[in-house]
């Protein structure tokens, strides 16, 4: 009897039947494994389509950290080609983050040059290393899922709404800028406001007729039929061959080179080589490069934890990497981006997230991905500056698309107001500031949701009839705090006089000595309620004398 493994709600990956060449854990030749020759039909496909839609996120976050533009490629290239191959995750890819674009740009301005900025983004990786040995990557399994979700909602709403200027042909803000301000006294809905004002034609029509042919290529009849062929790259063959045809015969509707991939050429190896940059470590003398290096070690690990639990819940096989292995990874590729002139990598939930959608299984696809850019730069940078920014635009709308699918939103307002809230107060604090403040405002409104479910449910409270009496039982619950306090003095000062009432801590594992304190104080309100108290499982304690 077969079983199938089916995709989260909102999540573009179809169900695949378990009996079926799939990746996952497990030896070769069991009904999950990793081995190339079982996936490469799908990794490979699925690797060319990351690459492609990774060329301008890697120049446009590099343009947007204030960098050399080549520093975004090669943090892509060790993404791909190193973190890949030492990170215990199947399908996550990494590489520049835009979540940490204010942190460079400040940095570099800080530390004076590029140069100096390497060092410090040295040290971070040697910091996850040392993270990773303290196993410090538990931290990702405390991260609410409604707030997981409701970051995988908000990213998805975030390509859209930053990808619509460029699937118009206005191209002012680099594709990598997921950031709500943007330059000057912008933010995300005035750069949609003079997108609509300035709408050109050719880059509207491509992405339409791009979206349109996605929708249709996704359809599963459509779909199993194209397996060698992915929508996303046949979505890029078409917008280069449309634009030539625009060029030759409809010359008002060409995309000129500043709405096309602007990938750095260089004219030989040498000139190729003189591109990677090394670190300044006169820098190690400053403050500041540590207190840099810091910040940006940390702020990397969170995010590349959140990313790695965000791209194990939209894994259609359901796999669970080790975060401790990740942040090993990460150190590893940080502080070679360091040494060789790359901007600081993270696992990035954006290019996962294409990476699935493309249908990839295994691990070869994020390293094919790095092979692609290493061989681009060096070989055929000219073919893909031809590539329109309006055709990856559609493709990362799409994406978009199937991130923040409405029935998303529809399961999470099922689940109740606990789960919820915290979903769409994630959502919100993330589209309109960044990635780690919104998830800091959903993992407090995750806290006050569970605050409140400490106060209203200290207890359970039963009415036991004996023969003598009529007994009020309040049984503590395992965990009883110093938050439960004010739900039980409030249960205790509403006891009409006269009561039995018997308090059972028998099933307590711990009771805050806030809870014993009014607790043993109560004996004597009991006595003067003219109230009969019984104490079970409660110690005595010493209590604070009345001043």
């Amino acid at each position: 009897m077969s079983s199938s493994v089916a995709a989260p709600p909102g999540h573009p990956g179809t169900a695949r039947a378990s009996g079926s060449a799939a990746p996952g854990p497990g030896p070769a030749g069991s009904p999950l494994n990793e081995r190339f020759a079982s996936n490469w039909r799908s990794d490979l496909p699925a690797g060319l389509v990351v690459f492609l839609v990774a060329v301008p996120l890697c120049l446009g976050i590099a343009l947007a950290s204030g960098a050399p533009l080549f520093a975004g490629l090669v943090s892509g290239m060790v993404g791909g080609l190193v973190v890949s191959l030492l990170s215990g995750s199947q399908l996550m890819v990494s590489g520049p983050a835009a979540g940490l674009t204010a942190i460079v740009v400040a940095a570099i301005g800080q530390l004076g040059t590029f140069e100096a900025f390497l060092t410090s983004v040295v040290l971070a990786g040697v910091l996850q290393l040392g993270l990773a040995a303290l196993r410090a990557g538990i931290i990702g399994y405390f991260f609410p899922s409604s707030v997981i979700k409701g970051m995988l909602a908000a990213i998805g709403l975030i390509l859209i709404l930053k990808q619509l200027p460029h699937a118009v042909g206005y191209d002012v803000n680099a594709m990598g800028d997921e950031a709500f301000r943007e330059s000057g006294a912008g933010n995300t809905f005035t750069s949609l406001t003079a997108a609509a004002r300035a709408l050109t034609l050719g880059p509207t029509l491509l992405a339409g007729a791009s979206l349109l042919l996605l929708v249709i290529l996704d359809r599963p009849a459509v779909k199993r039929r194209t397996r060698l062929l992915p929508g996303p790259l046949l979505i890029v063959l078409l917008g280069v061959l449309a634009n030539e045809v625009f060029t030759a015969a409809v010359p008002g509707l060409a995309i000129d080179a500043t709405h096309r991939v602007q990938l750095p050429q260089a004219e030989s190896l040498r000139g190729w080589l003189s591109l990677f940059t090394t670190p300044d470590w006169s820098a190690l003398a400053r403050t500041e490069t540590w207190r840099i290096a810091l910040t940006i070690g940390l702020v990397a690990s969170l995010e590349t934890l959140l990313s790695l639990e965000a791209t194990d819940k939209i894994d259609p096989y359901k796999r669970e990497a080790p975060p401790n292995r990740e942040l090993f990874a990460q150190g590893i590729g940080n502080a070679l981006c360091g040494l060789i002139g790359g901007l600081p990598i993270t696992g990035v939930i954006v290019r996962s997230s294409v990476n699935i959608d493309a249908g990839a299984r295994t691990r070869t696809a994020a390293f094919f991905h790095g092979v692609l850019l290493l061989v681009a730069v060096l070989a055929f940078p000219g073919l893909l500056n031809r590539i329109p920014l309006a055709s990856l635009a559609a493709i990362l709308l799409y994406t978009g698309y199937k991130l923040a699918h409405p029935r998303l939103f529809r399961t999470a307002y099922r689940l109740g107001w606990s789960q919820f809230v915290p979903f769409a107060a994630t959502v919100v604090a993330i589209v309109l500031t960044d990635l780690l403040v919104g998830i800091g405002v959903g993992l407090a409104v995750g806290a006050f949701f569970v605050l409140k479910n400490n106060y209203e449910h200290p207890f359970h409270v039963t009415t036991e009839n004996y023969h003598y009496a009529k007994v009020l039982r309040l049984t503590l619950s395992e965990e009883t705090s110093f938050l439960n306090k004010a739900s039980i003095v409030s249960t205790l000062n509403e006891l009409p006089p006269g009561t039995e009432v018997e308090v059972d801590g028998t099933r307590a594992r711990y009771i805050d000595y806030d809870v014993l304190e009014i607790l043993n104080d109560f004996r004597e309100t009991a006595r003067l309620r003219n109230i009969r108290l019984r104490l079970l499982g409660i110690p005595e304690v010493a209590t604070t004398p009345h001043h």
